[in-house]
């Protein structure tokens, strides 16, 4: 793919910093967070449109198409049955994971981030990402399948790192099914699981063991 090179003057900084060009290309609102969307794998416009509720749809459509024209960001037809069009990093715009992920492990030591803002499914699976300390991974590895409302995710876990995409995975050791509230304080905010269950909105099946060294490596 040959990655476009024309930014439109308007949005450019006009400056020969690498990093000026690197905003000229995904410093706009918006952006970024749509990119953040995408880094767990293709979504359909109204799936995106979710996960960033407060752009408007004007603005939303504008970004993709500039994150198109600059060759991060691509469309695809899915297959049948679903016969739709999603939105998809190309393999550019992936590179910019590692960038978000600090980016966001710099904001969130911030003493001026809200504590009770509202979190999607997708922020909340990168947080956990950014949360991971492969030094206090213990053991062999693990998958999990992560379930969220209607969202399921596919995770593996080593002493490298974590692997989230979206999707049901090959297997798992573990299964887990919660509401976005409840995952995050088990798994971000450190909540004792002692006392969860399905009224809590919190279940868990499959190896105890990989369960707890996910929890020991994320808070």
């Amino acid at each position: 793919m040959t990655v476009p090179t024309d930014v439109p003057p308007a949005r450019t900084y006009g400056d020969g910093c690498a990093i000026a060009h690197a905003l000229d290309l995904i410093g706009e609102r918006w952006a970024l967070l749509v990119i953040r969307e995408l880094l767990l794998g293709p979504k359909r416009y109204s799936d995106v449109q979710a996960g960033v509720p407060n752009a408007r749809p004007n603005v939303l459509s504008q970004r993709l198409r500039d994150l198109e024209r600059s060759g991060l960001v691509q469309r695809r037809k899915l297959g049948p049955p679903a016969r739709a069009w999603v939105y998809e990093l190309t393999e550019r715009g992936r590179e910019l994971e590692p960038v978000l992920l600090t980016l966001g492990d710099w904001g969130r030591r911030s003493p001026l981030k809200p504590a009770d803002a509202p979190i999607g499914t997708d922020s909340l699976l990168l947080a956990l990402k950014t949360h991971f300390a492969p030094a206090r991974w213990r053991g062999a590895p693990a998958a999990y399948r992560v379930e969220l409302g209607d969202d399921v995710f596919a995770v593996h876990a080593d002493d490298g790192g974590l692997t989230i995409t979206r999707g049901e995975p090959a297997a798992a050791d573990v299964t887990i099914r919660a509401d976005i509230a409840t995952f995050r304080a088990v798994f971000v905010m450190g909540r004792p699981v002692a006392g969860l269950d399905a009224e809590n909105n919190f279940e868990f099946a499959g190896d105890l063991d990989a369960f707890r060294r996910l929890v020991t490596a994320t808070t």
